[in-house]
């Protein structure tokens, strides 16, 4: 199969347009699915559809299935995935040696990050990226904003050089990471949820633990600050934590730069802020062994755009 699979590759003619197909197919997998996928590449189901059979019908493979299971990788797809990484990876790499050799920042850098960054009181990332631009002209900058295991995974895979996310608990080999800021997370309810007008002296954790609860689908459903939440429904977006909020059917966590705007004007109701408070801790990481310069350079960037606490 291997062997099948790689004459298959070998053969494939790669222009642009073969590499575009390949991107896409990646993006796919790496998002789980046509419409997952949808708003990383800035296109529709139906667009996606027919790249993916182009690709399908120039490699003379069948990549993936889609029904009542959801997407699923053929054992053809899964080689053909990774014989796509590695090469990307290696364009990448012969991009970023030219333009060192020619004294230069070069070639493309895939940077992740999660949503909500915008907002965050103490990172300035338009700055830093702004930085970045003055530091390296040269290099095509591609963000895309994923979930927290999306980020891990594709920085693991290669599809990511450098990500910008929250810890998630598993130790990350070959992979330099730097803490760099904390942000602060809080219980929220929005107006027309029972407990919005509650006082929080009534709020104890048996109340809470009554409650619908809209929690992320990276996190472990276990205790969070001492209470073992009914999780009623998950997102891995603070949009989609927001949507539910704002539904009065929920309550859940979300950072508190990003939940301001909707308390101050009435919206949403921090819950008992003197215990349902967390700090998520925030890293920059790409891969620990030769690492492209253009990546130590958007990293170096992001760490100095950190305001410091007065």
């Amino acid at each position: 199969m291997i062997n099948k699979v790689r004459h298959r590759v070998l053969n494939l003619s790669l222009g642009d347009a073969e590499l575009r197909l390949l991107r896409v197919f990646a993006s796919v997998v790496q998002h789980g699915g046509f419409s997952a996928a949808q708003s990383a590449l800035g296109m529709t189901q139906a667009t996606i559809s027919t790249h993916m059979r182009h690709l399908e019908e120039r490699i003379g493979l069948r990549l993936c299935t889609r029904g009542r299971g959801g997407f699923q990788l053929t054992e053809e797809g899964r080689l053909v995935y990774d014989a796509a990484l590695e090469l990307f990876g290696s364009l990448e790499k012969f991009q970023s040696r030219i333009g060192e050799a020619q004294g230069e920042l070069s070639g493309n850098l895939s940077f992740g990050t999660v949503d909500a960054m915008i907002s965050n009181r103490d990172l300035n990332l338009p700055g830093a990226l702004a930085a970045f631009h003055a530091e390296a002209p040269r290099v095509h900058l591609e963000i895309d904003v994923a979930a927290p295991q999306v980020l891990h995974q594709g920085l693991l895979n290669g599809s990511y050089q450098i990500v910008l996310m929250p810890s998630v608990g598993s130790v990350m080999p070959n992979v330099r990471s730097q803490p760099v800021f904390s942000e602060m997370q809080k219980l929220y309810c929005a107006d027309g949820h029972p407990l919005f007008d509650r006082p929080d002296a009534d709020l104890t954790d048996t109340l809470l633990e009554a409650q619908s609860f809209a929690g992320r689908t990276y996190m472990l459903n276990e205790t969070i600050c001492g209470v073992n939440f009914n999780w009623a429904a998950a997102t891995p977006h603070m949009e989609g934590t927001l949507l539910l909020l704002l539904s009065g059917a929920y309550i859940g966590f979300l950072p508190d730069h990003y939940a301001e705007e909707w308390v101050r004007n009435g919206r949403l109701r921090i819950l008992a802020p003197e215990r349902m408070t967390f700090e998520d801790m925030f890293h920059i990481a790409y891969p620990r062994n030769k690492p492209s310069r253009a990546a130590e350079t958007l990293a170096a960037a992001i760490a100095r755009s950190v305001r410091k606490p007065h």
